[in-house]
């Protein structure tokens, strides 16, 4: 069981790093000039929720970071060291957008629902969300093969 955590966690890590190049460039074609981690960190610290505060980057790059470990280590448990599809990763990221996307995110007011979101950030995200999640199955299957020869 500790092994699945470790190996779900730092496969989380691998594919959150993924999963941000995915974010930049959605950045750097306009669709997304505020990238939701930090997004997240501005409202989390003290001070108005929607002014920028000192510290919110790396504040967000490291909870991205520590939620895209978590999110793996609780994938990695479910699934044990079964050997995974790549769809079903994919269908695991899309998961997650929608339920952080629609669910708390929107809810703790920092950014509206998919459905009223700016234009582009949506498919940005749901993007990001499908490479995440292949390769954290990727990662995964790997480091389990690795670890049972």
């Amino acid at each position: 069981m500790t092994r699945d955590l470790v190996n779900g966690a730092v496969g989380g890590v691998f594919a959150t790093a993924a999963m941000s190049v995915v974010m930049l460039a959605g950045d750097r074609m306009g669709l997304m000039p505020d990238q939701p981690p930090k997004r997240i960190a501005r409202a989390v610290l003290p001070g108005h929720r929607h002014r920028p505060k000192s510290g919110e980057e790396v504040l967000g790059a490291i909870t991205h970071f520590g939620f895209g470990a978590a999110c793996g280590a609780l994938y990695a448990l479910v699934r044990g060291r079964r050997r995974t599809p790549i769809l079903l990763g994919a269908g695991y990221g899309l998961a997650i957008w929608f339920v952080s996307y629609e669910g708390w995110v929107p809810r703790l007011g920092i950014l509206p629902p998919i459905s009223g979101d700016r234009p582009g950030r949506p498919a940005v995200m749901a993007a990001g969300h499908v490479v995440y999640g292949t390769v954290l199955v990727m990662a995964v299957n790997r480091l389990n093969g690795a670890a049972e020869a």
